[in-house]
């Protein structure tokens, strides 16, 4: 009875390999075939055109030459059919392009070929610029270019690369959430590397939404991270009002829910410490967050204080939310996207007492799935768009849990370093879907 069932298993994998294959002929066809619009009808279309990219009718761009779908072939020719069936399911859903080096011409060039493929099939692209001088505190993603001038002439050929081409553009994933100064007590003394990354990111921004056609969201952490009100002072110091808005959860696991409240509340925070009251102006520190809020009896019985791991007590942030900010115009509120790629299980926790150090829930996180798919039409007011920004199946980086290995201890291997192709993780993420992981129509 095996041998029918395989049978069938196999014809479905390459019914879903022949769709992939479909699809690349199709993009290579809308390529070469010739424009049909002369140069004044372009120009006069592009006149006419919103500089407002993403609508809950966008649909965003998938590769389908990307990794996930160099896995399905892998993964068929091994008679590993179930793997290559989610694989092809997994390479059908849009994800993320990162940049992340390469000399001005060479990030021009690469930009400028995703937006036209892109636009060849009437699809948006989703880009990350991530190559900011001294990114992630030389840790797992260490790197960036060299100065902050050399690093202004990436992003100028970056958004040239983009040119009046439609794109979403997710600015410096952590490059807010982990400034100069955070790195350690020695690291900026001076404060002066921490200035020149919040002026680096100002003008990624305002560089990149120059462009008649791009979307940007300057990255702002995650959930469990920065408190809303630091992070609110964050974005208005590194120019997020020249921005469509900002990013949540990037590469991380918390649910989606728990992010479109952090957002909701940074969101509000900031409009209330530069619109809002004339006595709060420039006070993003009375902000109520996922930590603290003034709002809760603060007395010690359970319940009665906010407490991050508990969400049901961060109705304590909402009421002082209610009481202080009540009901900004929505057309004054910064829009944000989140990163939905890992969270469909929510976030990792060890079994309690394994690790005695820092466990690093966020790096290469076990048993994970595949969240809610890339999507414009979330239905949530301030949302504009799930979205897979961190590439499914892509390692965090060498994850040790502090054990002082190099052995990642849930895995029992090494880790692949960070950005490389994780086999294992992406059969994983796939299976784990929730919800389950089918194939985007």
């Amino acid at each position: 009875m095996q041998a029918p069932r395989l049978r069938r298993r196999a014809a479905a994998v390459i019914a879903a390999l022949t769709a992939c294959a479909a699809l690349t002929a199709t993009q290579a066809q809308a390529q070469t075939e010739p424009p049909t619009q002369t140069a004044q009808t372009a120009q006069t279309a592009l006149t006419a055109q919103t500089r407002d990219v993403i609508t809950p009718a966008t649909r965003f761009y998938a590769d389908p030459h990307g990794k996930a779908a160099q896995q399905a072939l892998v993964d068929f020719r091994h008679g590993d059919f179930g793997n290559a069936a989610n694989m092809a399911r997994l390479a059908s859903w849009p994800q993320a392009e990162w940049f992340t080096e390469g000399t001005p011409d060479e990030v021009r060039v690469k930009v400028n070929k995703l937006v036209r493929r892109a636009r060849a099939v009437d699809r948006t692209p989703v880009l990350v610029a991530y190559n900011v001088p001294g990114r992630d505190c030389t840790q797992y993603s260490s790197g960036g270019a060299a100065s902050s001038a050399a690093y202004r002439q990436w992003i100028d050929a970056f958004a040239a690369g983009i040119g009046a081409g439609k794109a979403v553009v997710v600015v410096e994933p952590d490059g807010l959430a982990l400034l100069p100064k955070d790195c350690g007590p020695s690291d900026d003394p001076t404060g002066a590397l921490t200035a020149a990354r919040v002026a680096d990111l100002e003008y990624a921004v305002r560089t990149l939404k120059a462009r008649p056609r791009t979307a940007v969201y300057l990255d702002a952490g995650n959930v469990l991270w920065r408190s809303v009100g630091d992070m609110a002072q964050r974005l208005l110091d590194a120019g997020v009002r020249y921005s469509d808005g900002f990013s949540l959860n990037v590469s991380n696991t918390h649910p989606t829910a728990h992010n479109a409240r952090y957002g909701t509340w940074i969101a509000k925070c900031m409009w209330f410490a530069s619109q809002g009251p004339e006595q709060a102006r420039g006070h993003t520190d009375w902000c109520a967050s996922q930590y603290y809020s003034s709002a809760a009896p603060n007395d010690g019985v359970p319940g009665n204080a906010v407490d991050s791991a508990d969400p049901a007590t961060w109705r304590w942030t909402d009421a002082w939310f209610d009481q202080n900010v009540g009901a900004p115009p929505a057309d004054r509120l910064r829009h944000f996207v989140i990163d939905t790629s890992r969270n469909g299980l929510g976030a990792w926790a060890p079994e309690p007492g394994k690790y005695s150090g820092d466990p690093e829930i966020w790096c290469n996180a076990p048993g994970r799935g595949l969240g809610p798919r890339p999507t414009a039409a979330t239905g949530v007011p301030l949302v504009d768009a799930y979205l897979w920004i961190k590439i499914p199946g892509e390692s965090d980086g060498s994850c040790t849990r502090n054990t002082g290995g190099t052995i990642d201890p849930e895995y029992g291997v090494v880790d692949p370093p960070a950005g490389a192709w994780w086999p294992d993780q992406a059969h994983s993420l796939a299976r784990n879907a929730a919800p389950r992981l089918t194939f985007a129509r």
